[in-house]
């Protein structure tokens, strides 16, 4: 018997996926009415609008169904109910880097994850190197522009 994995994401990653959904299956009968007036002009074989909405009609379909599985799967962490002293799912950690500079990350799942706002996925070569560690212990991290170290500063579950 086949398992499903749990896809686990904070409430906003889950509110921003139903949010796509919602938006997505909005837009079906626009493509449907698209469909029909291509198809209204005749010759479907030399027919670019036709083919183009078509074709926006089955990424949207499989869009769907990646949204609508992924939503299946969701375990909704509230990170406020952590606690510990070990950085998990949820948890933000206040990294130092080599030159003692703080960058802070919340570990999330990976529909959610935007380096650019401090939100790293679990998945990620950081985070799966930050999960388990403690306060004091040092992460070496390889990334494409080399080896990063940090050193983990403080760890909250807000």
């Amino acid at each position: 018997m086949a398992t499903v994995e749990k896809m686990p994401m904070l409430q906003m990653g889950y509110d921003k996926l139903n949010e796509q959904l919602r938006e997505l299956k909005a837009e079906r009968p626009l493509i449907v009415d698209a469909i029909e007036e291509a198809r209204a002009h005749g010759d479907l074989s030399e027919n670019a609008e036709y083919h183009a909405a078509k074709e926006r009609q089955g990424q949207v379909e499989a869009t769907i169904a990646d949204l609508e599985d992924k939503l299946s799967r969701a375990q909704i962490i509230d990170p406020r109910t952590l606690s510990g002293d070990k950085v998990v799912f949820g948890a933000t950690v206040t990294l130092l880097d080599e030159d003692d500079k703080p960058v802070k990350y919340q570990i999330v799942g990976q529909a959610e994850a935007d380096a650019k706002v401090g939100m790293i996925s679990y998945n990620s070569p950081l985070g799966r190197a930050l999960i388990g560690r403690q306060i004091g212990e040092e992460v070496e991290v390889s990334v494409p522009s080399g080896d990063k170290f940090y050193l983990v500063d403080k760890i909250d579950f807000i």
